[in-house]
């Protein structure tokens, strides 16, 4: 059953059982007989998300910086005018798209990017509306109602976004930008989840909302590189994160917990050097799952749909590194990865329509959109 979003929930949930001991999945093998077949409906240059309009019809970001609206039924993708410029280099570019809780009414969207500027780049989470008349589109009143500042260097942007499921504010992931110790600085906005209102300002209610700067706007500490941040059916926030070499984690998100890194990882640093076990540092909060080896986690999207019985209340997961599909199963507070699926590329987004057809991207040039439906 859905559980309403509401503060008091969130508060008290510091106050729930503690987290499960954490699994290691990284052993999961990967199969090749899939439940599902792929149409490929598009390709694009490194396609980064999706964002599902309706049954047939969805948004499509690229890295290097474009927008597309696609329709499954037929016709060319159609490009979006008006996408402000970014900073296209490694990890960065145009990132997550995801529709205003009020979309069919405003037609507003809300995007996130990496700008470029003088002394580095930041990350911006932005929104406009998207117009379309006679087979084209584009986007006005562009609005940038957040950005991380100062501007510095680095890849690990972060830039999800998850509505609340009241639909009154959001959700966004700020990577530490390859700069570890920012994710454990309180005055920096970097390595942490954000709740902010749907204008871009500290949410009421967040943990240190009267503090003002960065530690208003925080949610929760300790975060690497999290692409990959959605809500459950029954209202639990989730998150993963990539390691460094080893220890991607899958965490359910918390107000108040602090993640642990760059203190704590069930990977070491790509140096070889040893960083300390979350058991050694019980003042952090362990992730539900982790994987060691890594899969490069990327894309989560929860299965309500009913093309897929036996995936009901399923995270569905991209892994860039295994090119896999991996659907997990939660239990209140614990996660096991259930099955993996081998595919065809590097899958960097997942999402799932209202026909409950499941939408996924390969981090490829060119890379597909692939609608998978049953067999």
């Amino acid at each position: 059953m859905f559980r309403p979003f509401t503060f008091a929930a969130a508060v008290a949930a510091l106050a729930s059982p503690a987290i499960a001991e954490p699994e290691n999945a990284g052993r999961t093998e990967a199969t090749s007989e899939q439940p599902f077949q792929a149409q490929t409906v598009a390709r694009f240059d490194l396609p980064w998300a999706i964002a599902i309009i309706d049954a047939d019809r969805l948004i499509v970001t690229t890295k290097p910086g474009e927008m597309f609206l696609v329709d499954h039924r037929g016709g060319d993708p159609v490009e979006v005018s008006g996408v402000p410029k970014v900073e296209h280099a490694g990890q960065n570019g145009l990132l997550d798209v995801a529709l205003a809780p009020d979309f069919t009414q405003s037609r507003r969207i809300y995007f996130t990017y990496v700008e470029p500027g003088e002394g580095g780049s930041s990350l911006v989470l932005a929104r406009a509306t998207l117009a379309e008349q006679q087979g084209k589109a584009q986007l006005s009143g562009l609005d940038v109602i957040w950005r991380q500042m100062p501007k510095g260097k680095g890849g690990q942007p972060g830039g999800i976004i998850a509505f609340a499921p009241d639909g009154k504010s959001l959700f966004l992931t700020s990577g530490d930008r390859m700069r570890p110790k920012t994710a454990q600085d309180p005055d920096l906005a970097l390595g942490k989840v954000l709740h902010l209102t749907l204008d871009g300002k500290p949410a009421p209610g967040n943990p240190d909302a009267d503090a003002g700067g960065a530690r208003a706007e925080t949610w929760t500490t300790g975060h690497r590189n999290p692409y990959g941040l959605a809500f459950a059916p029954d209202g639990r926030l989730w998150l993963h994160e990539m390691g460094p070499r080893g220890g991607d984690e899958l965490n359910l998100i918390e107000p108040g917990v602090n993640y642990g890194w760059p203190e704590v990882s069930y990977g070491d640093n790509y140096n070889g050097t040893p960083i300390p076990k979350p058991p050694t540092r019980p003042e952090f909060r362990e992730p539900a799952l982790y994987w060691t080896p890594v899969i490069a986690p990327a894309g989560l999207a929860f299965y309500e749909g009913d093309l897929f019985p036996a995936w009901k209340g399923s995270a569905l997961i991209g892994g860039l590194k295994t090119q896999t599909l991996s659907r997990v199963t939660i239990a209140g507070t614990s996660a096991h990865e259930e099955e993996r699926f081998a595919m065809e590329g590097r899958i960097r987004d997942v999402a799932v329509a209202s026909d409950g057809a499941v939408w996924v991207i390969e981090d490829e040039s060119p890379g597909r959109l692939l609608r998978l439906s049953p067999r």
